[in-house]
């Protein structure tokens, strides 16, 4: 595998892949627009499950967290380019182009865009930048390309000025049912409490009233519980389900898992596994 290589930087990625991988969590802070040239790309959120191959085009709301699997295709590659559609540059196309929301967006926050012949040719225009590494391309013309985008978007799916086009700030939510949904995903508590349109402060305190105890605390245990869950009645594997729930190593897993429940994790899986 190699690592993404921006074309524009903070703009526009480059992604190959070589090997299945899979992303633990990723967080969008940004609109974020991806072009599938090769392989199969599978979004899944709390709200969501989409897939999609080489050709297709998925659009990704921002403010969310999310994990990613990334497939190569049989014998082939896995590629894809990343166009992460800045509140700055969207801002500017809402002056320049003299559009706006006209009413509040309601519907799914990441929409597969459907292809048309000009979406088509916007996609191969991009490919030839993205395999020279971006050595031809200036700023100048990555925010020209990224401004094509936006408007072919526009284009293909108008409702979506409602979707690009709300630069509101994150309205505070339903803590419990987000916490719940997505405790899993190892991001900083500060993340959390941006995502669910609150300060830290207000977000510490809002956690103490609906849970009990402190974030960090009761992320751990949650994450826990559900592990000895997993065990014991879906007989999963600790190595297996360790980075899905939010551990960044199998040792620090173990050793927390320990602590709690006063056995280890393997244990608790070898007295189930039946021979």
């Amino acid at each position: 595998m190699t690592s993404p290589a921006e074309i524009l930087p903070g703009v526009i990625f480059y992604s190959y892949l070589s090997a299945e991988r899979k992303e633990k969590v990723c967080l969008w802070n940004h609109h974020t627009l991806v072009l599938q040239v090769s392989g199969q790309f599978i979004l899944e959120t709390s709200v969501q499950k989409i897939s999609m191959n080489g050709g297709e085009m998925l659009l990704i709301g921002k403010n969310q967290l999310g994990t990613l699997t990334k497939t190569p295709v049989p014998g082939g590659n896995y590629e894809t380019i990343v166009i992460s559609l800045q509140e700055d540059l969207l801002r500017k196309i809402v002056l320049e182009e003299k559009l706006e929301a006209d009413q509040k967006y309601i519907g799914p926050p990441n929409i597969l865009i459907p292809s048309n012949e000009f979406l088509q040719g916007y996609f191969q225009s991009i490919v030839p930048y993205a395999r020279s590494s971006g050595a031809t391309m200036t700023d100048a013309m990555g925010i020209l390309k990224v401004k094509e985008g936006v408007k072919l978007l526009l284009l293909a799916v108008p409702g979506l000025r409602n979707f690009l086009f709300d630069f509101s700030e994150p309205h505070k939510i339903d803590l419990e049912r987000f916490m719940l949904s997505n405790f899993h995903f190892n991001v900083p508590v500060e993340k959390f409490a941006q995502l669910t349109g609150r300060s830290l402060a207000a977000f510490k305190r809002d956690f103490r009233k609906t849970f009990g105890s402190p974030p960090r605390h009761w992320l751990q245990d949650k994450r826990l519980t559900e592990a000895k869950h997993l065990i014991q009645t879906k007989h999963q594997k600790p190595s297996a389900i360790y980075l899905d729930l939010g551990f960044e190593s199998l040792s620090h897993f173990s050793h927390s898992f320990k602590k709690k429940f006063g056995a280890a994790p393997t244990e608790l899986s070898y007295d189930l596994t039946p021979f």
